[in-house]
C-alpha cells in the first residue's frame, strides 16, 4: 500500500498530499506555475495533466481566477482533491478525474484565458522504455496522451489571444514549435533552464498565443542551482 504524506508545497504557504515513495510533484511544475503571467483580465484557467494539482495550487496564490484541472489517474486525482480541500481552495479550483482526450464531452465548447500543461516527456518507442510502475509510466511517457494531442486540445479550448504555457524537455523544442504553428498558437516567449552552471539546458518553458503572429522572444538562460526560492524567478520577463 502506498504511503500518503502531507508535505509543504515548497515555500508557498500551502500543503500538498503525495505518495512518499512514488508520485510527487516535480520542480518542473513549480517552474511552470512561476512562468505563468496572470493579469487582472484573466478569468479562467485550465491545467492539463494536473497530477496532484500542484500547478493549480500555486496559481491560486497569484490570482482569484477560476481554475479547472484534469488528471487521468484516480489515485493521484484523489491526492489533488484532498490537497485542494485541505487548503480550502475548493471554491476556486475544480479538479476532474478524466482522460483529457475526452475533453469535448467533459468541457464541451468551454474556452479559457490561460491553459497550462506539464505533460509526459518521453515518447513510447517500444515497450522496453515503459516503466514497470503503470502510474509512473503514464506520468512520464506518452502512454495516454501525446505532445500533438495536447496542442490540439489546448488550441480547441483557448480564447483568441489566450495563452498556452508548457514545460518540456529542451530536446523536443523543434516539435513544440512545429505543433504550435500547425495549431495556430505560435510560440511567443521561451526560456531555457539549467540546473548547474556551465551545463546544457534540459528544460524549456514556452508561452504560445492563439492567433498570435510569428516571432519568438528568447529570454536569457536561467540557472536554478542552489536557489532557495523560485518565487518571482521570471519577474523580469513580464
Amino acid at each position: 500500500m502506498k504511503n500518503k504524506v502531507l508535505n509543504d508545497l515548497f515555500d508557498y504557504g500551502l500543503k500538498i498530499y503525495q505518495y512518499q515513495d512514488s508520485f510527487k510533484f516535480s520542480l518542473d511544475s513549480i517552474l511552470l506555475a512561476e512562468y505563468v503571467n496572470i493579469n487582472n483580465k484573466v478569468k479562467s484557467i485550465l491545467d492539463l495533466c494536473s497530477g496532484n494539482a500542484s500547478i493549480p495550487l500555486i496559481l491560486s496564490t497569484k490570482t482569484t481566477a477560476s481554475i479547472e484541472a484534469i488528471e487521468i489517474q484516480e489515485d493521484i486525482y484523489n491526492l489533488g482533491i484532498e490537497s485542494i480541500k485541505y487548503n480550502k481552495l475548493d471554491k476556486q479550483i475544480k479538479l476532474y478525474n478524466d482522460d483529457i482526450k475526452n475533453h469535448l464531452n467533459l468541457l464541451q465548447d468551454k474556452k479559457y484565458d490561460i491553459i497550462t500543461c506539464n505533460p509526459p516527456y518521453f515518447k513510447v518507442a517500444n515497450a522496453d522504455y515503459i516503466n514497470n510502475d503503470l502510474s509512473l509510466s503514464i506520468s512520464r511517457h506518452e502512454v495516454k496522451i501525446t505532445l500533438e494531442d495536447i496542442f490540439q486540445i489546448a488550441s480547441k479550448h483557448l480564447n483568441t489571444k489566450g495563452e498556452f504555457y508548457l514545460v518540456h524537455r529542451a530536446n523536443r523544442l523543434d516539435e513544440i514549435i512545429n505543433y504550435a504553428i500547425n495549431y495556430k498558437m505560435p510560440v511567443k516567449n521561451m526560456v531555457l533552464i539549467t540546473t548547474k552552471k556551465n551545463s546544457k539546458p534540459y528544460i524549456v518553458l514556452v508561452k504560445c498565443v492563439k492567433g498570435g503572429l510569428l516571432g519568438i522572444k528568447i529570454a536569457n538562460e536561467i540557472c536554478i542551482e542552489n536557489l532557495k526560492t523560485y518565487q518571482n524567478l521570471f519577474k523580469e520577463l513580464e
